[in-house]
């Protein structure tokens, strides 16, 4: 294996638990005024009110705005003309205003950023330059669990054609702000999909990368278990008709943002995840939220690993984690990979019956080879028989009236 360093010179993201940690570490930056973008769902927030009060004892004036929409090469550009003059940027709201953020600060300091974004191309995956630097600083508090943003050097941006997936080291935040306020106003269906978002993507890159590495798995399985122990508490919780507490939320944020570290799949196949293309093109093309359809797509993808078909993933790597998964669940799951994470998804509670026609799920399945395959590394070897083969099997078909 080829040794993999990080030469970027940007310092990872820095962690503080609880907005009061912006007392001290604004007035330890340069300027005096403060951008505050928001989600309008958390617009008039305690969260909003804690960081504004905190910026004016730290002696930042702030400006509010209040970002609506799913983030567009057109929005984010509008957006990065707006943050020319900004001195710190701080983004308060979910998975996508903490990307529209990234992506604008970014821009505005660097303009090949739009550039590159604006080339018209199939794949979508698009990798930015190294040499992109943000100028200001980047908060993020985030309100919502699972996408990670706040830690990550990822976004995602929408197009005509769908999502795509963004990377570059100058998207990664300087400071994520983690506490429980934030997220008081999630409701706890979303919540739930938090944790399978996190768990889904850990899971796999594991079971993606052939490879056993012995201080990475350990990491990603001690990661799994904890997750597994946390969303049978939260499914207590729901089913108790009860709110989930600060302590629970907190928790789950943590591993929310700690499952983007380098060292859960340091030398892995950055492209092993192969369920992410999936379930993004299926969210996007019938219009769900995406961890609906990722719910959808597990079993039926996990089947494929458990049949053989290593293009999936390692089987022996999947019943490795399984095994894990089933001691920290508390009570039996089956034994079987693909029957056990359905039991376990419908235990969370989360919502994975989609409905789709043969002709609908055909196209996603082509849209979805030419985003991520047809000789991209996305998804290597696989072909649209196989990405159809999994997507026929996610989905129901609609059943016909009779007359």
């Amino acid at each position: 294996m080829e040794p993999v360093w990080n030469l970027s010179n940007r310092r990872l993201t820095q962690v503080a638990y609880g907005i009061r940690g912006l007392a001290k570490w604004l007035p330890l930056q340069a300027g005096r005024t403060l951008t505050l973008l928001a989600d309008p769902a958390v617009a008039d927030s305690e969260a909003v009110d804690q960081v504004s009060a905190n910026a004016a004892w730290a002696g930042r004036s702030v400006e509010r705005l209040v970002l609506n929409g799913p983030g567009t090469l057109e929005s984010v550009t509008e957006l990065a003309q707006r943050l020319r003059h900004s001195e710190l940027v701080l983004a308060v709201g979910g998975g996508t205003l903490l990307d529209q953020a990234k992506l604008a600060v970014l821009m505005s300091a660097a303009p090949v950023v739009r550039d590159r974004l604006a080339v018209r191309h199939r794949s979508g995956l698009v990798l930015l330059p190294a040499e992109a630097e943000p100028r200001i600083p980047v908060v993020t508090v985030p309100t919502t669990v699972g996408t990670g943003s706040e830690l990550s050097g990822g976004a995602c941006l929408s197009g005509p054609q769908g999502k795509r997936l963004v990377l570059g080291n100058g998207l990664q935040p300087d400071v994520a702000v983690l506490d429980p306020v934030a997220t008081r106003t999630l409701p706890a269906e979303l919540l739930a999909e938090g944790v399978l978002e996190v768990f889904f993507r850990v899971a796999g890159m594991y079971v993606g990368d052939p490879q056993d590495l012995p201080a990475e798995d350990a990491f990603a399985l001690t990661l799994l278990e904890r997750l597994v122990v946390l969303g049978a508490e939260l499914a207590s919780v729901r089913r108790a008709g009860e709110a989930p507490g600060d302590s629970l939320r907190l928790q789950i944020a943590k591993l929310s943002g700690v499952s983007h570290s380098q060292w859960f799949n340091l030398g892995r196949d950055p492209c092993a995840c192969k369920g992410w293309y999936l379930a993004n093109e299926l969210s996007t093309g019938l219009g769900l939220r995406k961890m609906t359809a990722a719910a959808a797509v597990l079993p039926p993808l996990w089947q494929r690993i458990v049949d053989g078909d290593d293009r999936w993933g390692s089987a022996h790597r999947l019943r490795r984690l399984w095994e894990t998964v089933n001691l920290a669940h508390g009570r039996e799951l089956p034994a079987d990979p693909a029957e056990g994470v359905a039991e376990l998804l419908d235990g969370w509670l989360i919502e994975r019956g989609i409905d789709a026609t043969v002709e609908r799920t055909d196209r996603i399945a082509r849209s979805t080879m030419r985003a991520w395959g047809d000789g991209l590394p996305t998804l290597g070897a696989l072909t649209l028989a196989d990405v159809r083969h999994v997507m026929a099997e996610a989905v129901r078909q609609p059943q016909l009236a009779t007359p």
